[in-house]
């Protein structure tokens, strides 16, 4: 093509967009929410989506395999552009869309796809996973070619960002890892750094091991190589995107608007150590209905759209309701018509950090140099040429840092076969009992999880599971020479986890925090020591302990609870506190930390500001290098055993004393927890959106109680105290009953804006309310909202 030529093709690329900005911005809402007819082509036979009215889709097909094909379509239809930026970001894409900008992100989550033989990566899942992998990305790609026909149909944020939406191959599902929750090794390099200045028993006391472990530098590691840097491109490949730098046009879309461009889109905030979740199960025999109740709310990190997607999946051998990821096929949490599950996760160490000494082209290795391998790809730039880049790897990993001396790789477990995070779920979702529950779950690679099980005969169990690797000679919390002398042995089998099926005490539970038992060999199966705080998990035992006669609501109530075992165990210690500062206050409160509480806006001010913060100070004193992070809870409590932890309590409650007067008035029975600590939902987007779609992207800000250390999960920041993290989605079933189970999704099923379902959730979620998850066809048909026919393209 001559230079004219290519001219005038950009100039009809650039009216062509236009058009799209103008349409799909601003455009309108027309069959988003209304019945609708289309013929697509991958379709085996006619099958259907009926919409409920809470958002749900019921998926009807007539082929086993035209169930995924029907919920890739659907997944697009409800979130294309959140399923775009997931691909784009996990295939290290972003710079083709959003300009030369990202050119970093995406060298450096290439370094982290899955590279190893897809054959072996299809069979670790089971025997149809290539074939549902490939009807999910068919039935995304259908959707788009619908957005072709009918552009009212893409979402509005293709149109701000300037670009269209890449088609789906069933490989990306796979190849993706860097959206995972995976450890330990950030830990690693925390805990080097302070090995260098030879503090490992101050990092034993700022986040305690469990079960009760000392940990020794590696024979060979010169801890102070590892400096904190050395872990960029492994956090910015795993990081969400900003878009404040992407272009649109020629310009930048910071440029667009003058507001602080802070946004990102959510799809995980791992490094947040107070996320976590519950889930538990109460068996037959302990329940007011006579059948295992089975409740689950996974928590992360707040975001719209949501990170969870509710949907249900009904063809010939298959029958399943609950949420999973929007881009992969299946049902991670919910039920079938035969058992209920639900997951949490279970901190398996999946990472560990090599040091290699570097030679002539190479690394030194079991004596003898050898090379990196290198690996040249190309990365697209919108308008500017391909960007070329050079990924280099070791026998263990993808090195992430280099000094002239030294190289710093990631061996993962994560970036074997089988490691597709929850992609695993297609295989357990559809078992019929236990046994088969359990079979699928010895497959199941990642995330490491907590699963609790029940049934419709009345059986309940738990069983973790993920990859376990096995580390003969040292325990993974500290990085290890690259020199041969520190080498996995393969893995565990699960049969090495715990398991427990219909457990004499009637109920089970687990909450991130550490559940091993008292005789389990650690020594032996070194799984992990970095859990989350225990207080949930406490709180979640107490409560079904004294509960024999366990309800639907009991569940209820359990997932909104804000008592905190945390703040209980604490203020029974002090019994001296200064009663005109908040002390008589605090004594005479019930521990709750409810929305409209003084003492529990008061308790959040001092503990999170003043009195950890403190104790932090006084425990690294004397110290050259004080570590970050938030200290221990459980390190919290034992300072104020100590004489200068009681003194600081005392001088710290009247400092929080003086800030909650002035953050909430001189009044203290007119101080509300709730005024503090709220949930605000923003759309990544909204800063440059114009006026009419800002107008749909706004959502009100809920007042909410808790803490990250209440079982109503509400982690924040001590900064501004707004709810970060939590239960976004929620399910409660009693086993058996299947329309009678409850769930919420907030804000909503739909990401596109114009939808009615984009936060018709939120408002009944901020304040405590499910909605029913409906599972037979007759319940459905009463709650219909609309239906899709989808037709095979003859």
């Amino acid at each position: 093509m001559n230079q004219l030529g290519q001219h005038f093709a950009t100039l009809i690329r650039y009216l062509s967009i236009t058009l799209l900005v103008a349409f799909s911005a601003v455009g309108s809402a027309e069959n988003l929410d209304n019945d609708a007819s289309y013929d697509v082509a991958g379709l085996q036979h006619p099958a259907e989506i009926i919409v409920d009215e809470w958002g749900i889709p019921h998926i009807y097909a007539n082929d086993h395999y035209d169930v995924f094909f029907v919920q890739g379509f659907n997944a697009a239809r409800d979130r294309l552009w959140q399923l775009d930026i997931w691909r784009k970001r996990g295939l290290g894409q972003l710079a083709k869309s959003f300009g030369a900008s990202y050119i970093k992100q995406d060298t450096a989550t290439r370094l982290f796809l899955y590279r190893k033989d897809m054959y072996s990566e299809w069979l670790a899942y089971g025997n149809d996973a290539k074939r549902i992998a490939q009807a999910f990305a068919a039935g995304i790609n259908a959707f788009i070619d619908i957005t072709q026909k009918h552009k009212n149909l893409l979402p509005p944020e293709f149109g701000l960002l300037d670009y269209t939406p890449d088609y789906w191959h069933a490989d990306d599902i796979v190849r993706i890892r860097s959206n995972g929750l995976w450890r330990n090794v950030i830990q690693e390099v925390w805990r080097a750094q302070l090995a260098c200045h030879d503090q490992l028993k101050l990092a034993a006391r700022w986040k305690q091991l469990e079960p009760t472990w000392e940990t020794k530098v590696p024979a060979g590691l010169d801890p102070c190589l590892v400096t904190e840097d050395v872990l960029d491109m492994y956090k910015l490949a795993k990081a969400p995107v900003t878009f404040a730098a992407a272009e649109v046009g020629s310009k930048k879309a910071a440029a667009k608007s003058k507001v602080v461009s802070g946004q990102v889109l959510a799809l995980q905030d791992e490094f947040n150590h107070t996320l976590g979740s519950n889930n538990w199960v109460v068996a037959a025999d302990r329940t007011s209905t006579g059948r295992p109740i089975l409740a689950d709310d996974p928590h992360r990190g707040h975001a719209t759209p949501s990170l969870r997607y509710i949907a249900h999946l009904n063809g010939p051998g298959i029958n399943v309701i609950g949420a999973g990821e929007p881009a992969l096929p299946g049902i991670s949490i919910g039920h079938n018509e035969r058992i209920a599950f639900g997951l949490t996760i279970f901190p398996i160490d999946q990472e560990d950090l090599y040091v290699y000494e570097k030679r002539d082209s190479g690394y030194l290795y079991k004596g003898r140099t050898e090379p990196f391998i290198l690996v040249n790809e190309s990365i697209e730039v919108r308008n500017a040429p391909e960007h070329s880049v050079q990924l280099k790897f070791t026998r263990h990993g993808p090195v992430v840092a280099e000094t002239p001396t030294h190289a710093f790789v990631i061996a993962a477990a994560w970036l074997e076969p089988g490691m597709s995070p929850y992609f695993g779920s297609i295989e357990y979702m559809r078992a019929q009992n236990f046994r088969e529950f359990v079979a699928a779950l010895n497959r199941w690679g990642a995330p490491s999880e907590n699963q609790v099980y029940a049934d419709i005969d009345g059986n309940t169990g738990y069983k973790p599971a993920g990859r376990f690797p096995v580390r003969p000679n040292w325990d993974g919390l500290l990085p290890v020479p690259g020199d041969g002398r520190y080498e996995w042995q393969g893995y565990f089998d699960m049969d090495v986890l715990p398991e427990e099926y219909n457990p004499k005490r009637g109920y089970t539970g687990t909450a991130n925090s550490m559940n091993l038992p008292d005789d389990y060999p650690i020594e032996k199966y070194k799984i992990g020591f970095e859990w989350s705080s225990p207080w949930r998990y406490r709180r979640l035992w107490e409560y079904l302990a004294n509960d024999s006669t366990h309800s639907m609501e009991d569940s209820l109530n359990l997932q909104r609870d804000y008592e905190s075992v945390l703040a209980r165990e604490l203020l029974s210690s002090l019994s001296e506190l200064p009663a005109d500062a908040g002390g008589k206050l605090l004594q005479q409160w019930d521990h709750r930390l409810t929305v409209d509480s003084p003492a529990a806006a008061l308790w959040n001010v001092w503990y999170s500001r003043h009195l950890a913060p403190s104790l932090a100070r006084q425990l690294a004193a004397g110290h050259n290098h004080v570590p970050n992070g938030q200290l221990d809870s459980l390190t919290v409590l034992e300072l104020l055993k100590t004489d200068p932890g009681k003194e600081i309590a005392n001088s710290t409650l009247l400092d929080a004393w003086q800030e909650t007067t002035q953050l909430l008035g001189d009044n203290p029975k007119q101080w509300r927890w709730g005024d503090l600590h709220q949930i605000r939902f923003e759309h990544p987007l909204l800063f440059m959106a114009p006026e009419p779609l800002q107008k749909d992207m706004k959502m009100p800000a809920y007042p909410r109680g808790g803490s990250g250390n209440t079982t109503n999960n509400t982690s924040y920041r001590a900064d501004d105290f707004l709810v970060r993290a939590g239960a976004s989605f929620r399910m409660v079933v009693d086993v058996g009953n299947w329309d009678a189970a409850l769930a919420t999704n907030a804000p909503g099923q739909s990401g596109d804006p114009r939808s009615r379902f984009y936060d018709n959730l939120l408002e009944n979620w901020a304040t405590e309310s499910q909605f029913p998850l409906l599972f037979s066809r007759t319940a459905i048909e009463k709650h219909k909202a609309f239906t899709i026919t989808l037709n095979p393209l003859e």
